[in-house]
């Protein structure tokens, strides 16, 4: 499967699962990010780091490491 890290710009993702334990799965979980969530990809910064992402309606900025361990569907 594929993980939000690797989704191309201007696509639109299912989260499929969460990675991840304890604090880490809680912070992501927290910002909205949860099985079944439709994520759209804005943009990535221009050194990769971080990803600008829409959730729920409202924009999010996610580091590389958080976005590898959300993996979706597309």
């Amino acid at each position: 499967m594929a993980t939000l890290r690797e989704t191309q710009i201007g696509k639109t993702v299912r989260v499929v699962k969460l990675h991840g334990e304890g604090a880490i799965r809680r912070r992501i979980m927290d910002m909205g990010i949860t099985k079944g969530t439709e994520i759209f990809v804005r943009k990535v910064a221009p050194l990769g780091d971080p990803i600008e992402v829409q959730v729920r309606g409202y924009e999010l900025s996610l580091r590389k490491a958080d976005a590898q361990l959300i993996e979706v569907a597309g």
